[in-house]
Formats: structure tokens, C-alpha cells, sequence
């Protein structure tokens, strides 16, 4: 998960960077931009996820440590598969986990823009509840992950 919870006593540890990256439909007018300036950026829709949501929380960081002015959010989404269709349908931009992309990418549907201060990185966690033993095979699979699961991570989106 990319952030583990903080209201019950789990044991979690990173294990793969997650970067954030700005997408846009393949037709979008900045697709083809070698280079996205904020003062562009802040001209245009976003669709962004929900309140309270990680890659809300993300997104707004962005907005108010790099931009000067509030972003315009044509529409709040639940899931980044529906976020995912409504950039490639040309209704915004939105900032989204480049895991989440990354077959979109592969095929050209959806463009990740260049834009100063992004990816914004932080940490996949594999997390388990703090007050139960973890069965052997879970156990092993924790340990799999934690050792081995940045290999599968997607590379685009990198710095």
C-alpha cells in the first residue's frame, strides 16, 4: 500500500519507490511538449481522486508547494481506473501513481508530461496487522516482497 494506516498497529516496511507523475490524453495540446512551465499547467482542468485519498493528499501537496495558483478540478473519481478514461476521454490532466499507467503509457493512450518538481516519490509499504502472527506462507510472501518486489515495479515515469 502507499500509506499505512496510522489509527491501528501495523508492522510495515518499504519496499519500492512510487512516483507520481502528470498525465494527459495522447491528443491532448501538451502531449507533445517537450516541457510543461507551471504557469501552463495552472491553465488547465484536473481530475483528481477523492479527499482523504493518498493521491489526493499528493496532488494537493504538489499544488500548494510548487504552484502559485489553485488548480481548477473539473471532477473528483474514486478510482484511478475511471481517472484513467476520463484523461484519455480529454476531459483533464491528473496527477496519478506511474504504476497505475504504465500499460496506458506502453500503448500510447495516455502521455506522462515533463513538468518541474514531478514524479513526486514516495513508498510502496507492504503492511500486516501488528497484533496477529503472520502464518509461514504470508510470512515468506512479506519477506518475497521486501527483498524482491522492487524488481517489478514499472521504469517510466522515473526522474
Amino acid at each position: 500500500m502507499g500509506r499505512p494506516p496510522s489509527d491501528f498497529g501495523v508492522e510495515s516496511e518499504p519496499f519500492g519507490p512510487r512516483p507520481h507523475v502528470m498525465i494527459a490524453g495522447a491528443k491532448h495540446p501538451l502531449a507533445r511538449s517537450k516541457h510543461v512551465s507551471k504557469s501552463e499547467l495552472a491553465k488547465q482542468k484536473f481530475i483528481v481522486r477523492e479527499e482523504g485519498s493518498g493521491t489526493r493528499n499528493i496532488f494537493e501537496y504538489f499544488f500548494n508547494a510548487e504552484m502559485i495558483q489553485t488548480p481548477k478540478i473539473t471532477v473528483e473519481m474514486g478510482s484511478n481506473e475511471t481517472i484513467k478514461q476520463a484523461v484519455m476521454a480529454g476531459l483533464g490532466l491528473s496527477l496519478i501513481s506511474a504504476h497505475s499507467i504504465a500499460s496506458e503509457v506502453a500503448v500510447r493512450r495516455l502521455v506522462v508530461l515533463k513538468v518541474e518538481g514531478l514524479p513526486i516519490v514516495r513508498q510502496w509499504f507492504v503492511v500486516n496487522r501488528a497484533d496477529r502472527e503472520l502464518p509461514p506462507a504470508c510470512r515468506a510472501l512479506r519477506t518475497f516482497i521486501v527483498t524482491k518486489g522492487r524488481t517489478f515495479h514499472p521504469e517510466h515515469g522515473k526522474a
